[in-house]
Parts: structure tokens; sequence; C-alpha cells
């Protein structure tokens, strides 16, 4: 475990990344994508629980100005939320183009997100929290 919440969690925005491209590989091979396509769901939906439930709402109580990029990323958590739902619903039809293009809305999406996430809210949440605490109660939610 490490005692910085930035390397802990942009760690986890790159195995996100990887779930990402392999799901989008078995969609571009034509491919059974679904059990790509459930990790990938569940690996996205892990991690926004990790900063909703604990990083966002321990942040905002030490820093009250950290609601305004907070709110930012959890209206993104919601957008995110409905593309992998929307995926979810194309592979589950065998809709593989409809599929790319969801998987590509969502990369773009995806990489907007962590480029804001990895350069502002984290680094603000090394300076402001103790990291290996807030780390070890990620990995239960």
């Amino acid at each position: 475990m490490t005692d910085s919440i930035a390397r802990y969690l942009t760690h986890d925005h790159h195995r996100c990344d990887r779930l990402l491209a392999a799901c989008e590989a078995a969609l571009s091979a034509r491919a059974s994508a679904a059990e790509s396509a459930a990790a990938l769901v569940d690996a996205m939906e892990h991690h926004f629980r990790m900063e909703e439930e604990v990083l966002f709402p321990e942040l905002e109580d030490v820093n009250p100005m950290a609601g305004g990029p907070t709110g930012v990323m959890r209206m993104e958590h919601r957008q995110m939320r409905q593309l992998l739902a929307d995926l979810t619903e194309a592979v589950a039809a065998s809709d593989r183009e409809a599929g790319l293009g969801i998987i590509e809305t969502l990369h773009l999406l995806i990489q907007q997100h962590n480029a804001k996430e990895e350069a502002i809210l984290y680094p603000l949440a090394d300076l402001a929290l103790p990291g290996g605490a807030l780390t070890e109660r990620m990995l239960t939610v």
C-alpha cells in the first residue's frame, strides 16, 4: 500500500485504461466482449466508489473549497456510468459498431477526467490528507 493518494489512484486509472483497451480489442476482433466489458464496468465502478465514498468526502471536510472540483468529478462519473451502461447494452446486443463508438467517447471523457484529477485533485489530496490510512479504506468500498 502506498502513502501517496495520487500514486495509488493514478495506478488505478492505468488499470482501468488497460481494461478499456482490452474491451476495445475484443470488439475490434469481433470476439465476445462480454467478459472484458464486465471487468471494465466493475473496475470503473470501484474506482468511482473509492473517490465518491472515501476521497471526496474527506477532502471536502478539510477543504470546503474542494467541493467545486469534486462536484465536477461526480458529474463526470455520472456521464461515464451512463456510457458504461450503454456499452453493456451494446455488447449484450452484439452491436459491435455501437460498442466501438461508445468506447471511443468513453476513452476521450476518461482521458480528460483523469488529467484533471491527476493534475489538480490528487495533489491537493496528498497535501491535505493522510494517504496510507485513506488508501487502506479505499480497498474496502
